[in-house]
């Protein structure tokens, strides 16, 4: 099958199936589990086999002022025959005294017997509660709560719980517990959900056997089943389904949901071998949709916004799939007498280089011009701040993330940031007797990361542009680190700020330097005054950010778990910054 019908195939499938129309006014308690095991029609009672249930728990997505996604999966008796009959209630208290819909929706066990209901007509700023049942095995999920967006001023302040990057073989997921527990009105999670490596793959630690935490299936994932049974892993896991029943959650997709450092047509992790990378992001994306459905009218493109309160513009990006060009790699411009860095400043510059494409492009510039929200907030993979270092040391960086930290690599590595950290704070205090050389070495700067917005700074302008005159906010995952970033344009001026959460579970800089203080801090440290824009970095932590925003205010708190080896969710918070 061509490129052309496997993404037509896939944009023409609809995902959200099921559709429901709350009620206006207050309708009767459902009668639970009743008539279907009754003897009244002389029917004998089903006897169900097996193991029938709502195993993966229940979730909310996409919330709206009027409506929202509501999920859950459900596991068929043995002996059950036919499309099972299941019921969905919801209600605005926990005993569902109070319902405002009660109906049957589809089981479809093509999409892995997933469901998801767009349920809609609810009143906005309202809690709900949901469940999904089977009369006939007499089987019910947990209770489920959920909220809508509230519509201009019904609130004075919205509370985003940024997340990104969970890693089932890295530990516990004691990130998703602490969110659950929070005051977060939304989760906004911006990807790599799950990833893609096989069993003793990439993640795997000590706590992987310990915790009983390996991937399933073993091999790494390729095929349609087996994206679907690695959802299926990470959605039995308890902290997981907690968020899940307690938050709505609105999502994108990185790389890992469908192999690393994808782009539009292609991925690091895609070899010839295993088969076309084409029909790999076609199984990727159909499971993804099962499991994490938007509300989208193509399933290929996720790119959507939402208005929360008339607070907050929320515009959720794909700058992974829909129109990334593949990244440029520092590798292709080596000669033997080192970079070739004209070469690369020509390819790096070039103004069609997209990370968007021009679809996506279009549709944000309109977004932007056209939102009079009080904050535009970017939901990106990755990170959009500048994060260039200067050469020598993203020479020696690179070698020690090829070969790990030898004691040569690491004297070498602690040396030049002695002497570059040396020269950056002479020149903070305009030494005089600086040489041209020395000031060379700090501002021979390059990008550290060129799959990130760094890798693709012309259309960076074009957005930074786009959005001259409004107060931006950039929030960010990917990197597995925290950071906190301004964000400037080419001249150099502020434009917004990047507010980027560290992982759930996955590694950071920690996974190459190790958790030592006397290490890892002036790691921190250093960088933070190499980075021009940089005001605050964690490399080695694992949390989430709490970003809240007023009309006037965004205030941002960086939270940490102090462990994934044991289930503990209290979190501490490190680092704390305000935008006006």
């Amino acid at each position: 099958m061509n490129k052309e019908k496997i993404l037509k195939n896939l944009s023409r499938r609809s995902f959200l199936r099921n559709s429901v129309v709350a009620a206006a006014g207050v309708g009767l308690a459902p009668t639970l589990l009743s008539s279907c095991n009754e003897d009244d029609d002389n029917t004998p009672p089903f006897n169900p086999e097996g193991n029938p249930g709502f195993f993966e728990g229940v979730a909310s997505f996409d919330p709206t002022q009027d409506r929202v996604v509501l999920w859950s999966r459900y596991t068929p008796a043995t002996n059950e025959t036919g499309k099972p009959a299941i019921i969905l209630d919801v209600a605005t208290d926990t005993d569902f005294k109070t319902v405002v819909a009660s109906e049957t929706v589809e089981v479809d066990a093509g999409s892995d017997n997933t469901i998801y209901v767009d349920v809609s007509n609810l009143k906005s700023n309202t809690r709900y509660y949901y469940r999904f049942r089977n009369e006939m095995t007499a089987t019910i999920s947990v209770i489920g709560q959920t909220k809508t967006l509230p519509a201009a001023g019904e609130v004075t302040q919205i509370n985003l719980a940024v997340l990104s990057c969970s890693n089932y073989q890295s530990g516990l997921f004691n990130v998703y517990g602490a969110v659950a527990q929070s005051e977060a009105d939304v989760v906004v999670h911006l990807g790599d959900y799950i990833y893609e490596y096989p069993a003793g793959g990439y993640g795997t630690s000590e706590l992987t056997a310990q915790l009983g935490r390996r991937h399933e299936p073993t091999g790494e994932i390729i095929a349609l089943d087996d994206y679907r049974t690695r959802y299926r892993q990470y959605r039995r896991d308890p902290q997981l389904q907690e968020a899940h029943r307690l938050k709505p959650f609105i999502c994108v997709w990185d790389d890992h949901e469908i192999a690393n450092d994808a782009y539009t047509d292609g991925a690091e992790n895609h070899q010839d071998n295993e088969g076309s990378f084409e029909v790999r992001k076609s199984n990727a994306i159909q499971a993804w949709a099962e499991y994490l459905p938007a509300r989208v009218s193509d399933n290929a493109k996720i790119y959507r916004s939402f208005d929360l309160g008339g607070i907050v513009n929320l515009m959720m990006l794909d700058t992974r799939i829909i129109g990334r060009n593949k990244q440029l790699s520092y590798s292709d411009y080596f000669t033997p007498s080192g970079l070739d860095r004209e070469a690369f400043l020509a390819d790096w510059m070039d103004d069609d280089r997209t990370i968007l494409g021009q679809e996506q492009l279009s549709w944000l510039q309109g977004q932007l011009s056209g939102s009079g929200a009080a904050w535009q907030v970017l939901g990106n993979q990755v990170l959009m701040g500048k994060v260039h270092i200067p050469l020598e040391l993203l020479m020696t960086t690179a070698e020690i993330t090829a070969n790990g930290v030898t004691p040569e690599l690491f004297k070498k590595y602690n040396e030049l940031v002695e002497q570059l950290v040396t020269i950056k704070s002479r020149m903070m205090k305009n030494d005089p007797s600086l040489t041209n050389e020395e000031i060379g070495r700090v501002q021979n700067a390059l990008p550290y990361n060129l799959d990130s917005w760094d890798g693709y700074p012309a259309e960076r302008e074009v957005v930074f542009a786009a959005a001259a005159g409004k107060k931006l906010i950039s929030i960010a995952g990917d990197t597995h680190n925290a950071w906190h970033i301004d964000l400037t344009d080419a001249q150099g001026h502020r434009v917004g700020a990047e507010l980027a959460t560290s992982s759930v579970s996955s590694p950071g800089f920690d996974g190459i330097f190790g958790t030592d203080p006397a290490v890892i801090d002036p790691f921190e440290q250093s960088l933070q005054l190499l980075i021009n824009d940089l005001k605050y970095l964690n490399a080695s932590d694992r949390g989430y950010v709490m970003a809240s925003f007023t009309q006037s205010e965004a205030n941002s708190e960086w939270r940490f778990v102090s462990t994934l080896a044991t289930e503990n969710i209290s979190t501490t918070t490190d680092y704390t910054t305000t935008e006006r």
